[in-house]
């Protein structure tokens, strides 16, 4: 399903998201790191509250950074959720999710087996059942912001693949 783009050398894919953390959660947390280094400039000498003000700074940084780039990608045969990564000829019926239906699916309706790619701040998803006898994985629950467009590029990945 995938196609390359006038003179380019690679596949371009069909979907492809990032799941990067929203901009209130670095206000938020630079305004933490403003309120720690108040604390730590009237307590200890300067350089120290600048110095643990940076540090704490940084840290947060990368963990915003780590936890914000999981990506979704449907190209070249498979879907890929974060780390993981199945083909096409596994991939069952596919389903948009809804905030509510989402919720229902990640909450009370989960199965303990299923494959779960969520972030906190994006409320839709997409159920992706397995067809594969063999994996334990009833069905992947991926978060993400356009799940008609992900949900269509499976479908169109799936239809692609059984031809």
């Amino acid at each position: 399903m995938t196609t390359s783009a006038p003179g380019s050398t690679g596949p371009v894919p069909a979907y492809r998201e990032r799941l990067f953390v929203p901009l209130r959660w670095w206000v938020q947390g630079v305004m933490f790191v403003a309120t720690l280094w108040l604390a730590l400039v009237v307590a200890v000498p300067g350089l120290w509250a600048w110095s643990a003000t940076a540090a704490v700074l940084a840290l947060m940084a990368l963990a915003f950074v780590g936890y914000g780039s999981a990506s979704i990608e449907v190209a070249d045969g498979h879907l890929r959720a974060g780390r993981a990564r199945i083909e096409a000829v596994h991939l069952g019926t596919v389903e948009a999710l809804d905030a509510e239906a989402a919720r229902r699916t990640a909450g009370v309706d989960a199965d303990a087996r299923a494959f779960l790619l969520l972030r906190p701040y994006v409320k839709r998803a997409v159920k992706v059942r397995i067809a594969d006898p063999a994996d334990p994985a009833p069905y992947w629950l991926l978060a993400t912001r356009h799940p008609e467009a992900l949900a269509s590029a499976l479908a169109a990945l799936t239809a692609a693949d059984r031809d």
